[in-house]
């Protein structure tokens, strides 16, 4: 497996591109299609969060594959080439291991520590395995990132440091506007993000808690699990109406446009009689609330270009220590565990055709001796085949432990050239035909 990262996030790209670079609807999912269907690609999957955008690949030409991934995401991204090529990053086999790696670990996130980007890695999977564009080496690489994540929650400190951008976002607010508990809130949306907002809410103490979104019946759903003395739902019409009536309004939506009208906070604020102002807490991409809220006295508008400006208090730098020893330790036993596996078919090979020729000479022997009895016959082959078993042994488990070394890959032609090996019989054993790649099998195991 060759793998491929192509993204931009909040590190190498502004709010305002990767607002319009954001993948909605269905585009997603057209997106991770062409990309599997490209002539360099044999797997793909697509990590697609509110603050970055990453192609996952397996692919057999490097630069083919960097220049075919960067068209489709400038394509369905509708951010021209040229613009976009300049906040892109590109990470190529282990320093892509370990980019995937650092990702889980919540390393690279707005929030250094948040949990959620867990969440989101297993739905990249889940989805490119329901797409079909996941093979083993994918399902392989994001299962193992997925260990590699839970691993670093629970031996180091670093969850306890991280926080959500609900959290943050929340702790933003209350620095602007005042303590959380005791307000009025409004919820729009009923997604994850949302549900975890509404949830948080209710913790830190609101008194009164509305849910708008599309889907009535999600916002049901959400005030069922919520319970009906913590929320109730709210027409999605009504919005613009009950910004006057609350103290904080919190976005979320999957929306291609604004939800959130400028207009409609400046009449609200103008309708409040309290002295803390409207609080907006926008966590959408692209964004819900007009940025023009932005410049309206009695406003307060905490959205994700403020919050990646204002970065979250680091988490003790002993902890981001250990989880980057925990992250650098498992890219090298992933890419160990990656070479000794490539050398396995060989391996095998090796050890059937040696068998092979055992089989051919025991027959050879018995049509020249027909007549020797059953019990020489039995203590001769048991004689050939200890002294086949134990001239390969020494080879076979060094080339192996060689093959898990950076480079390994050189050994495993090495012994096909020195044994004059079949390369179909090679093949046939990992599953590659020859001269290709394995093609992804659909579905996989979560």
């Amino acid at each position: 497996m060759s793998l491929l990262v192509v993204g931009l996030s909040h590190r190498t790209a502004p709010v305002g591109v990767l607002e319009r670079a954001a993948l909605t609807g269905e585009v997603p999912t057209r997106l991770l299609h062409d990309a599997a269907a490209s002539s360099t690609v044999a797997e793909a999957a697509l990590l697609n969060t509110c603050n970055r955008i990453e192609l996952y690949a397996d692919v057999d030409k490097f630069h083919a594959g960097v220049a075919e991934l960067s068209l489709l995401l400038a394509h369905h991204s509708g951010v021209d080439l040229e613009e976009l090529t300049s906040h892109l990053y590109v990470h190529y086999e282990d320093r892509a291991v370990h980019h995937l790696f650092s990702v889980a670990c919540g390393l690279d996130s707005m929030v250094v520590g948040e949990g959620q980007i867990l969440g989101q890695l297993r739905d990249a999977l889940a989805k490119a395995q329901d797409e079909h564009t996941a093979g083993r080496g994918l399902n392989e690489l994001f299962q193992q990132a997925l260990r590699v994540g839970k691993r670093a929650h629970s031996e180091t400190g670093i969850d306890k440091a991280g926080q959500s951008l609900v959290t943050f976002g929340l702790e933003q607010v209350a620095a602007g506007a005042g303590e959380i508990a005791g307000k009025r809130a409004l919820v729009v949306g009923a997604g994850s993000m949302s549900s975890l907002a509404a949830a948080t809410l209710v913790r830190s103490g609101v008194t009164d808690l509305l849910i708008a979104n599309r889907t009535p019946a999600r916002a049901e759903r959400l005030v069922e699990i919520l319970g009906p003395d913590a929320a109730r739902t709210l027409d999605l019409a009504k919005v613009p109406e009950a910004l006057a009536d609350v103290d904080l309004v919190i976005s979320c939506t999957g929306a291609a446009g604004v939800v959130v009208r400028a207009e409609d906070v400046a009449a609200a604020v103008a309708a409040r009689t309290a002295d803390t102002p409207l609080a907006l807490l926008d966590l959408a991409m692209p964004r819900d609330v007009d940025h023009a809220v932005h410049e309206l006295d009695g406003a307060l508008l905490v959205d994700l270009e403020s919050l990646s400006h204002a970065h979250a208090a680091s988490p003790g730098a002993g902890d981001v220590d250990e989880v980057t020893r925990i992250v650098a330790d498992e890219v090298t036993a992933f890419g160990a565990a990656q070479r000794a596996a490539r050398i396995a078919p060989t391996v095998v090979a090796l050890r059937a055709m040696a068998s092979d020729v055992v089989a051919a000479e025991l027959g050879r022997l018995d049509s020249r001796l027909p007549d020797l009895d059953e019990r020489s016959r039995a203590e001769i082959t048991q004689t050939v085949r200890r002294v086949v078993d134990k001239l390969l042994h020494a080879p076979t488990v060094r080339v192996k432990q060689l093959a898990a070394e950076p480079g390994g890959a050189s050994y495993a032609d090495a012994l096909r050239e020195l044994f004059d090996l079949d390369p179909a019989a090679v093949h046939a054993v990992s599953g590659t035909p020859v001269g290709g790649r394995p093609q992804p099998p659909g579905g996989g195991v979560r």
